[in-house]
């Protein structure tokens, strides 16, 4: 048994308000106790935070640049760690946790380019004796509160470029495995960060709730759920915050008649069941178009479903782990027995799979349900789990209208051989992020993530690009300097 406190002002602080167990999802047990931050301890990260901000603003940035790069060489020299923080308590797969690691640096060593991204615009002589320039200015105290399925990486999406950008940042993950996160937090300040520029506070909807009632915080990020996403969008916004929420998916992709059907087959098994389909950007429908399509790619799945090891994290060997609780365990299984109830052909049950090592855990093996329609509850709802819908189509245009007619647009992608079909798909699906032949188009990050519809509240994208305009914001200066000598009359005509 182990206690994870918060980290506020460069220093551990080891109190709350209340707590909540951590689970081993991999062994069903209780493996620490989380303390949830009350008023006390959000008051210190916030006076913190502000306090820390002018100096920080005014740091050069090529000091902060060097600040990440020294960070991202911490990062990498403790992966090891980090990937067994991430194994005990979300149960994913040591080569997954590595890969998930290896994303969000790429986030750092975006970061490391801010001189460059922080350079504004310049117009000399822009009137008479008038220059007029342009500055991204950072906004001051920001907060982001991030979820469970990623939880080194999606706060790497979000403070290195907040913080390089200028601002000072105070992370909220979730206190269902919250370890890597701190960890990975205390590795920034003894890479030379100042005391109080990034803090970590678990806590609970009392934490978020405040973050957001808060005058201090101006800005907040967030991933996890839509019906939580649309809430804090909204209440970000009634109290003036600049938000940017992303929210759930139901991510589909198209495998049209002249695809490579093994390839498609072989993508789809990573793409629908690693990290036990706990991704918002997994693929859980195969949209097949025409009948010998789908009875050739089905065929392909099952015949290689079963082959998949399921088990605990400390085995490299296996494919995936466990779901992250017991709660979501059995809503996973209980929408797996819905879409049975509707009519589907429930081809491979993923319930009471073998499970390679201990059994303990909450394990639900690669489900593959076939003859899916638009109206189960199995296809409207996000299963956030190891199971892969097979919805039967006729046409590419019929596809397209199944992905539209879905209130979620986060990510897609489209199996094929034609680069007509495959140029139109990617030019009118409506949808944030697509792959052609690509099964998880998560952008690189030098692009910005995000997707459409109710995947995404928000004008601004997740990292990338979109990270600077969403942690700065733009002032124009229009300066002159008239001569001395030369006294000027009033004007009241507006200058043009």
């Amino acid at each position: 048994m182990y206690q994870i406190g918060h980290f506020i002002d460069g220093e551990s602080v080891n109190t709350g308000e209340s707590s909540s167990q951590i689970y081993n999802p991999s062994i069903g047990e209780v493996a620490g106790q989380v303390l949830l931050a009350g008023e006390k301890e959000l008051e210190l990260a916030l006076e913190a935070a502000s306090k820390a901000f002018p100096a920080w603003r005014n740091t050069e940035p090529v000091k902060r640049a060097r600040i990440m790069s020294k960070f991202k060489e911490l990062v990498e020299l403790h992966s090891a760690t980090i990937i067994e923080l991430i194994g005990k308590e979300h149960g994913k797969i040591s080569h997954d946790a590595k890969g998930e690691i290896a994303r969000g640096i790429e986030n750092i060593e975006y970061a490391c380019y801010v001189p460059e991204l922080l350079k504004g615009e310049y117009s000399k002589n822009a009137g008479p004796s008038i220059d007029t320039w342009t500055e991204l200015q950072p906004l001051g105290v920001v907060a982001g509160i991030t979820p469970f399925n990623f939880p080194a990486m999606v706060p790497l999406w979000m403070y290195p470029m907040a913080i390089a950008c200028g601002n000072t940042f105070i992370l909220k993950p979730s206190e269902k495995n919250p370890s890597a996160a701190l960890f990975i937090a205390q590795l920034l300040s003894e890479a030379g960060l100042p005391k109080g520029v990034l803090n970590v506070i678990n806590g609970d909807q009392y934490a978020v709730e405040s973050l957001l009632k808060d005058d201090r915080v101006k800005a907040v990020s967030f991933v996890g759920s839509t019906p939580i996403a649309k809430s804090i969008y909204q209440q970000a916004n009634a109290n003036g915050k600049r938000c940017q929420a992303l929210g759930g998916a139901k991510n589909h992709a198209i495998v049209m008649p002249d695809a490579d059907i093994e390839n498609a087959s072989n993508a789809l098994l990573g793409a629908a069941f690693g990290s036990s389909g706990e991704r918002c950007m997994a693929i859980s429908v195969a949209v097949t178009v025409g009948d010998e399509c789908a009875e050739q790619l089905v065929s392909s799945l099952l015949k290689k479903i079963p082959q998949l090891k399921v088990g605990s994290f400390e085995h490299d060997s296996n494919d995936f782990g466990p779901v992250i609780s017991a709660a979501h365990l059995q809503k996973v299984e209980q929408l797996i027995q819905s879409a049975a109830d509707d009519g589907a052909s429930l081809l491979i049950d993923g319930r009471n799979t073998p499970v390679n090592g201990p059994s303990s855990g909450y394990y639900v093996g690669g489900t593959l349900i076939d003859h899916v329609s638009a109206d189960m509850l199995s296809y409207q709802e996000e299963i956030f789990g190891p199971v892969l819908l097979v919805l039967r189509c006729q046409s590419l245009e019929q596809a397209m209208q199944v992905i539209a007619a879905h209130p979620y647009g986060n990510g897609t992608c489209i199996f094929t051989r034609d680069g007509e079909a495959a140029r139109y798909f990617s030019d009118h699906v409506e949808v944030g992020m697509v792959g052609i032949n690509v099964p998880l188009p998560v952008p690189v990050a030098s692009h910005s993530f995000g997707g459409w519809k109710q995947s995404l509240f928000g004008d601004l994208n997740a990292y990338g690009p979109d990270a600077v305009r969403f942690y700065t914001r733009k002032k124009t200066i229009t300066q002159r300097w008239p001569s001395s000598s030369l006294r000027e009359s009033a004007q009241f005509a507006f200058p043009s």
